[in-house]
């Protein structure tokens, strides 16, 4: 290991002991969260923990937590690595499929249509957007974004779905390791992954390869998933370390973050820590990208994590 990558580890180590000496452990409560004294009868839920949601989806909640994102012997744009801390979240345990996009009606935009389990691909970074806000509202939901504004801005208060942020999705694609896959070596990646070796040049159903240690299937590959940071390849120069949100927006011709591997993809570009910046497609009438999808995250209170589970059993 380089000498930065200790020096940055360290810093997380003190990072996570005065969040400690401060009442804040790790792992860490979401955002928006009662402040009042947890019920009696619940126990704090420490541990990744699949969910069910009202309309249907399978997700799986994440307890918050320290972590180095980036690495030093990838890409430029993956360094330098640096100590960042994500508040709890839920995230879907698949990628959103075409059925969940027909759900909410929205018109199914895919390359690959024969199969209503496959993942919705070829969808802009807008019309995923659309989806989340659709979900929230099928749930009863605050929606996050607005959609009267150019951007479609996030509300991060509010309680309905969302796009991950680049760091949420690193967080939860590390699993609590270190390395560039959460199983190990690059040679076991078919087990986990439909990429370019094994995928014979197309999507395939969700769930089909080996999840990852928290759970979640198909984050090495399939297809891309959006997030909801705008990308800048020296944006971990300037990272703060707490629920990191990416680089304001500079206007036009927007470059958003895409995370994961994907049917296409070599087993370097599968890797939890690669980066890539793609046009969102939002004013192309051609979007052919049929490589970009997606996957949604919330924020729950306590006392909505406990009626998830609840009806997870």
């Amino acid at each position: 290991m380089n000498r930065s990558f200790w020096n940055a580890l360290c810093l997380a180590t003190s990072t996570a002991l005065i969040l400690s000496a401060c009442g804040r452990s790790n792992p860490v409560p979401a955002r928006g969260s009662s402040a009042g004294p947890p019920a009696a009868t619940a126990s704090p839920i420490t541990e990744p923990t699949p969910v069910v949601t009202q309309s249907g989806a399978e997700m799986v909640y994440l307890p918050g937590g320290t972590f180095i994102m980036g690495s030093s012997d990838g890409n430029p744009d993956e360094a330098p690595p640096h100590p960042v801390t994500v508040s709890s979240f839920l995230m879907d345990k698949f990628e959103v499929t075409q059925e969940m996009f027909a759900k909410v009606q929205l018109p199914n935009p895919s390359h690959w249509q024969d199969n209503p389990r496959n993942p919705v691909e070829r969808v802009r970074w807008r019309d995923a957007k659309a989806y989340c806000n659709e979900r929230s509202r099928l749930e009863g939901l605050k929606p996050c974004y607005n959609e009267k504004t150019e951007a479609w801005d996030c509300d991060e208060a509010a309680d309905g779905y969302r796009l991950p942020t680049e760091a949420e999705w690193e967080y939860a694609c590390r699993a609590g390791t270190t390395g560039p896959y959460d199983f190990g070596d690059a040679a076991k990646l078919r087990q986990y992954a439909w990429f370019q070796e094994n995928s014979e040049e197309r999507t395939h159903p969700v769930g089909q390869k080996k999840p990852n240690r928290w759970g979640l299937y198909d984050l090495y590959g399939n297809v891309c998933e959006w997030c909801e940071d705008v990308y800048s390849p020296t944006y971990y120069h300037v990272s703060p370390a707490l629920d990191p949100l990416g680089p304001p927006s500079p206007g036009k011709d927007v470059k958003r973050v895409l995370r994961g591997g994907s049917w296409k993809a070599t087993a370097g570009m599968a890797r939890a820590t690669f980066r890539q910046g793609q046009r969102t497609g939002d004013t192309d009438a051609c979007f052919y990208t049929d490589f970009c999808g997606f996957r949604c995250v919330r924020r729950a209170t306590a006392g909505e994590l406990q009626a998830l589970i609840a009806s997870a059993r």
